[in-house]
């Protein structure tokens, strides 16, 4: 048996056990690496070490450590109140407003992992006020970044229009562009309809607030609301949208940290936790709350499971996949396959990297001329991304760090299976509709 081979049916055991056992992943996946990397790939400690992903550590740690102190002092609710003002109440949409947000952000070029890191936090806080679907609302924001990630000024989009002129492809910048766009749109909104988007509606505005004031109508919170209570609800919606030193600061905080990661293109992980260290020296008893908060099990579990991926990069078992892929002899088939697989390396690993490795790849059967460049890098494009939601990407990650007042196990599962769904429908719809038509 192949070193390659290998290497994927340990993957497949760790999921088995950690499914099975309830053990955390990602410290299954670093005693996997461990394993594998030094008795199957004879690689040195340093060597597995180099696949540890310390920038997305730090991103983890900084952006929930940041939002768990804005959380912490107010500095959301004051957030959402204005977000609710700017859609004139009408909670349906905001899940739309958080797409929109996204997508301009990494339209306009911020990368996408930082796009969601500032938005998800806001948009799950939104969430678990309002009692939206955390799975919608973190699906939205991500589709959302998603789909302005092709843009010709995009990161995304300069990247891999790059890598088309330098392999000599025939390329065209809005067809990718316009793919992933409507691609994200079309999913989000499905599942904005499945996910109960258009009961949102019918939900009235003030009652998660009242129900957890002791507010509210006589049947429906189980007792009538006398002067007293009134005044309470009252003091407290005040409370929630004054703007006190520590929030005004929370947002100077937040503003800094957008433009420091778009306009300076400096580090999101770096730069949250300096702020969130500066609003610390001057509140330390809300750091210390707020300290608490950031969600350890999910940095081991996303850590764990991308040096892993590491391992298998650096002993080729990508590589491997690829080569077997180039080497089916049916071009169309082909095309399917190098789909499904940017689809699943990318649910794991860096989307960038695998579009980055699989369209050299591809590039000999391109040339012939029996499948459309235009359209298989397009489908390539979307299916490398659209997976972005798993647990175990980047922005799955942050959706799941920034998710509030859930049980994180079945959040993490429910984010798990979507992944799923989308590594198995996205790959063959669009290439049905992108490469079979020949017409791009």
């Amino acid at each position: 048996m192949s070193a390659e081979l290998i290497s994927i049916l340990v993957l497949v055991v760790v999921f088995v056990i950690a499914t099975t056992r309830s053990i955390n992943m990602g410290a299954l996946a670093f005693a996997a690496a461990f394993g594998v990397g030094t008795l199957v790939a004879d690689m040195k400690t340093d060597d597995i070490f180099k696949g540890f992903p310390g920038s997305l550590f730090v991103v983890l740690v900084g952006v929930t450590f940041l939002f768990a102190i804005a959380r912490a002092n107010g500095t959301t609710d004051w957030l959402v109140h204005m977000a609710i003002r700017l859609v004139g109440g009408r909670i349906a949409l905001m899940p739309w407003v958080m797409f929109a947000i996204t997508g301009v952000l990494t339209a306009i070029g911020a990368v996408s992992p930082a796009a969601v890191a500032i938005v998800a936090p806001i948009a799950m806080g939104f969430a678990a006020r309002y009692r939206i679907s955390p799975l919608l609302m973190g699906v939205m924001v991500v589709h959302g970044a998603q789909a302005g990630g092709f843009s010709p000024i995009s990161i995304y989009g300069t990247i891999v229009n790059g890598i088309v002129a330098k392999e000599g492809l025939p390329g065209n910048e809005i067809v990718l562009f316009l793919a992933s766009l409507v691609v994200n749109l079309l999913i989000a909104a499905v599942v904005f309809v499945v996910l109960g988007g258009m009961k949102l509606a019918r939900q009235p505005l003030e009652a998660p607030a009242l129900a957890r004031t002791g507010g509210g109508g006589d049947d429906a919170l189980g007792g009538g609301v006398g002067d007293d209570d009134t005044r309470d609800v009252t003091d407290v919606a005040e409370e929630r949208v004054a703007l006190t030193a520590p929030r005004i600061a929370t947002l100077l905080g937040l503003a800094a940290l957008v433009i420091a990661a778009l306009v300076f293109d400096l580090d999101v992980g770096l730069a949250a936790i300096t702020v969130a260290v500066l609003l610390s020296v001057v509140w330390p008893e809300t750091s210390k709350h707020a300290i608490t908060q950031i969600t350890w099990p999910t940095v081991l579990l996303i850590c764990g499971i991308l040096t892993y991926v590491a391992v298998l990069q650096t002993m080729g078992t990508i590589k491997w996949a690829g080569d077997s892929v180039a080497g089916v002899g049916a071009p169309l088939l082909a095309a399917l396959l190098i789909c499904y697989i940017g689809a699943i390396v990318s649910a794991f690993a860096s989307s960038v990297g695998i579009m980055g490795a699989l369209i050299p790849l591809a590039v000999p059967f391109l040339l012939l001329g029996e499948v459309s460049s235009i359209g298989l890098i397009a489908a390539l494009a979307v299916s490398a991304t659209v997976v972005d939601v798993s647990p175990f990407s980047t922005n799955g990650a942050l959706v799941l760090a920034g998710a509030q007042d859930v049980d994180r196990d079945k959040f993490f599962k429910q984010l798990m299976v979507y992944g799923g769904i989308m590594v198995a429908a996205a790959p063959p719809l669009v290439w049905l509709a992108l490469v079979v038509p020949g017409i791009w």
